[in-house]
């Protein structure tokens, strides 16, 4: 399997890079930028996206071996060879994920439905972890959103002096929840620069 190797993601020449859907930035190493480009595991990543038709949000792609060390992966991880990818189940199927996954060559196949996201790699053959709950769509299921009308609050029943001081706490808390909420929304669509959130150790 040919692998090249790179010391930062923006050293990949343009010409190198023949996978359409996905950028050097998003397989590389979140703790150090290095990047280590296996083809074949990158072709079937390509293929299993035009197999899907929509896009596969890439939690984490090749570590470096300090980096694997510091996010608790296993000693031998996949990752560190380019081979493997953590996948956000966002806005996919679990169930139709892996026979998609399996049918373009992918072997290996670990599920982490507490954090989201599902790791397939080359192989050898084999699988782990808790199976995902079933979904009555393929998207993850909506949660509570932070509230949206200030005037929705109580805090904001009064008038005058009063009702004006009330404001600034009530928008304080909104701006906090609303903040939260953004976060958790667009993490998994990070890049590069924010290591995913994992369950344990994992190839």
């Amino acid at each position: 399997m040919p692998t090249t190797t790179y010391a930062h993601f923006r050293d990949v020449p343009e010409s190198a890079w023949r996978w359409p859907s996905f950028s050097p930035a998003e397989i590389a190493c979140r703790g150090t930028g290095a990047i280590k480009i296996n083809t074949e595991a990158m072709d079937k990543l390509q293929s299993l996206r035009n197999r899907l038709g929509k896009p596969l949000i890439v939690r984490s792609g090749y570590r470096s071996p300090s980096h694997n060390r510091a996010v608790g992966g296993a000693p031998a991880s996949k990752h560190m060879q380019g081979t493997a990818f953590d996948i956000a189940m966002s806005n996919h199927d679990p169930a139709a994920f892996v026979e998609a996954a399996r049918a373009v060559g992918f072997l290996g196949f670990g599920t982490y439905p507490r954090s989201g996201f599902m790791h397939i790699d080359l192989g050898p053959a084999r699988s782990w972890g808790e199976p995902f709950p079933v979904r009555a769509t393929p998207f993850v299921p909506e949660t509570q959103p932070a509230r949206e009308v200030l005037a929705d609050s109580r805090t904001l029943k009064g008038g005058g002096a009063a009702g004006i001081s009330t404001v600034g706490a009530a928008g304080v808390e909104v701006a906090q929840e609303v903040l939260a909420e953004t976060q958790s929304a667009i993490l998994p669509l990070m890049p590069y620069g924010n290591p995913p959130l994992f369950s344990g150790a994992h190839p």
